[in-house]
């Protein structure tokens, strides 16, 4: 099993690591802190140094319990040593966005019992789709209020793993419409005490206050019971 450093330690930016499989541009890492894409966050980038010559990390990728990491060109052999250096001012846009997302989503769960069916966050926006019958601009102006209220304290995030029997008796611990997959024994637990507890695989800060201010951008009606929202972190 890979080492996936950064769910241990987010702010890790740089760390050294030995290539064990090389395919071209695509290289394996007996461990790494680049985040491979999943989960509706996406790939970490930046780059990977061997004798001072460097390549660019231009997407991480997780397939067959392999962490992928494709660079920009070829040159690097089975058995380097490298040093992997984090793009860190995207990573922590997107650690801020993440934790911000739960905040928002534990809060529409609480005001108007809506499921996540799905989410994507970037760098400068993150979507967000869920069921819900109605469609009301207050209510969810209402809601970004509350969250943001919440993202004004100084909530320190615990991160965690349990069996997954024992974790799915925690109740909203998922709040996505699909089920978690029935194969993973063991859950890793996102919780921001007091606000929300969820299953999760992501990158996060360590405090709310961290994360700044959520503004909606716009909403949208995809059809019957499938609703979309886009907002962003500010500032």
């Amino acid at each position: 099993m890979i080492e996936l450093l950064c769910l241990t330690d987010s702010y890790l930016k740089e760390c050294d690591a030995t290539v064990i499989e090389a395919n071209g541009k695509e290289i394996i890492l007996d461990k790494t802190l680049f985040y491979p894409r999943g989960g509706g966050q996406p790939t970490d980038t930046g780059k990977i140094v061997v004798n001072g010559t460097e390549y660019v990390v231009v997407a991480v990728s997780k397939k067959d319990g392999k962490i992928i990491h494709e660079l920009d060109r070829e040159g690097i052999s089975t058995g380097a040593a490298v040093k992997c250096i984090l793009n860190w001012e995207r990573r922590y846009k997107l650690m801020r966005s993440h934790t911000a997302a739960h905040v928002l989503g534990a809060t529409m769960h609480k005001e108007a019992n809506v499921l996540i069916t799905g989410n994507q966050i970037e760098e400068d926006k993150i979507r967000f789709d869920f069921n819900l019958e109605t469609f009301d601009r207050n209510m969810f102006d209402e809601i970004v209020k509350k969250a943001n209220e919440k993202l004004k304290g100084d909530v320190e995030l615990k991160i965690y793993s349990l069996p997954r029997d024992e974790a799915m008796k925690i109740e909203g611990v998922v709040k996505l419409a699909v089920a978690l997959p029935p194969q993973i024994n063991e859950l890793r637990i996102v919780e921001i005490p007091g606000i929300d507890i969820q299953a999760d695989g992501g990158t996060h800060v360590k405090n709310i206050k961290e994360c700044g201010q959520i503004e909606l951008i716009k909403l949208e009606n995809k059809g019957k019971d499938n609703r979309r929202i886009y907002f962003r972190i500010i500032p």
